[in-house]
């Protein structure tokens, strides 16, 4: 199945007319023609039948004939709270995996150690669609703006909240900490690891310090870890 994305559309569309960049890929790339059906989902749980009326390249034009709820196959709510790494194609590939395990909300957190304090979230944001259409899921993940750790430990969570940390401290395997269908969130740290300021405020907020292993990871490897696991908990 070839999916398309498009988040204006819903179950009140009767139209949809695609931007002239993917209009060239519909009707030059995947040679489409008038009548040919096409499968949209608008990352909210649906997917879309769309017959092309106008199979033109530069405003291929889609008629809604029919649509049904998609709802995500994983019952549990994640959000990873990951600080940026330094080389960005290291937290792209992230969200591109993650996106494919399972995933619902993914928060850049900027650290005391962080090197890297800008993010371009227009290119996160074309990664995880990307990755969201090639796994064909019909959840799109949320991606928020940056957040210093300050303000993102102040903030009140629901569920299960977890700090992965490389300090020599008392810590939970994080498969024992979650159960299946519960709410959680996870904060992974910059290449340096949070500082120790930094875990002290988590755990003050009750954060739990979790282990990700024996093994110290990288910070992209360890946010994927902590996606599989809880993926795998609730299978």
């Amino acid at each position: 199945m070839q999916l398309f994305y498009n988040s204006e559309i819903s179950t009140e569309t009767q139209q949809i007319t695609f931007d002239k960049i993917e209009s060239k890929h519909i009707v030059r790339v995947l040679r489409k023609k008038e009548n040919d059906v096409l499968k949209i989902t608008n990352g909210k749980g649906f997917l879309f039948d769309a017959k092309i009326i106008v199979a033109s390249d530069k405003k291929c034009l889609a008629e809604i004939i029919s649509f049904e709820e998609k709802p995500k196959p994983w019952p549990y709510y994640l959000h990873i709270a990951i600080a940026p790494t330094k080389l960005n194609d290291r937290t792209e590939w992230f969200l591109e995996k993650a996106t494919e395990i399972g995933i619902d909300e993914i928060t850049p957190i900027i650290c005391s150690n962080s090197e890297r304090r800008v993010v371009k979230l227009e290119r996160f944001e074309k990664i995880i669609q990307s990755a969201m259409k090639q796994s064909l899921k019909f959840t799109l993940p949320k991606l928020n703006a940056p957040i210093k750790f300050n303000e993102f430990i102040n903030q009140d969570f629901e569920g299960n909240l977890c700090i992965a940390h490389c300090e020599d401290q008392q810590k939970n395997q994080l498969k024992s900490v979650i159960k299946p269908s519960e709410k959680t969130t996870i904060l992974i740290g910059p290449e340096g690891d949070f500082s120790t300021e930094e875990i002290k405020k988590a755990l003050g907020k009750k954060c739990i310090p979790i282990s990700l292993g024996e093994s110290r990871l990288r910070t992209e490897t360890a946010a994927l870890v902590a996606v599989n696991i809880v993926s795998f908990i609730n299978e």
